[in-house]
């Protein structure tokens, strides 16, 4: 994805530990007034935050979005769902992919593209606790090998 005008305000890095991501889908989002004020504030969450097919229309779940400071009583919900705007293959081809074994829709990256929030969705399966184990450890053996090398090369 090209960095032009994109701003990334919030990441769920828990989504990369916890799921093999196999496929992402970009989708804007329906927003209340304060809810895009405090999103470019940077005041989102998506930690535990999941996103669910009803009726043939995408919703994301438990995305936190905090109140608006300066909001009154126009201020939002923070943990209500929001619908997601795909067009209509990408969602039947979401389903396709939804219906197998295991698969499940993760927001995993939250951006302000030309002024306008967007979603990045990912289509993941759910990793085991021996896949992350094992994820652990490869990145501590890269680790161990640059440090080795960059300790060596700092010797010349």
């Amino acid at each position: 994805m090209p960095s032009e005008g994109i701003k990334v305000v919030a990441d769920n890095r828990k989504a990369f530990h916890d799921y093999h991501i196999e496929d992402r889908v970009e989708a804007g989002i329906i927003l209340t007034g304060t809810e895009i004020k405090s999103i470019r504030s940077g005041r989102v969450n998506l930690k535990d935050s999941y996103a669910r097919l009803d009726n043939g229309e995408v919703w994301v779940h438990q995305m936190h979005i905090s109140p608006y400071e300066q909001g009154n009583r126009y201020n939002h919900d923070p943990l209500r769902p929001r619908k997601l705007l795909l067009h209509r293959a990408e969602i039947n081809k979401l389903i396709g992919k939804i219906q197998q074994q295991g698969l499940t829709l993760i927001p995993i990256k939250i951006y302000l593209k030309k002024g306008m929030a967007k979603v990045e969705l990912a289509v993941g399966q759910g990793k085991k606790n021996y896949d992350k184990r094992q994820a652990l450890a490869e990145r501590e053996g890269k680790r161990d090998i640059e440090r080795a090398l960059r300790d060596r090369n700092k010797a010349y």
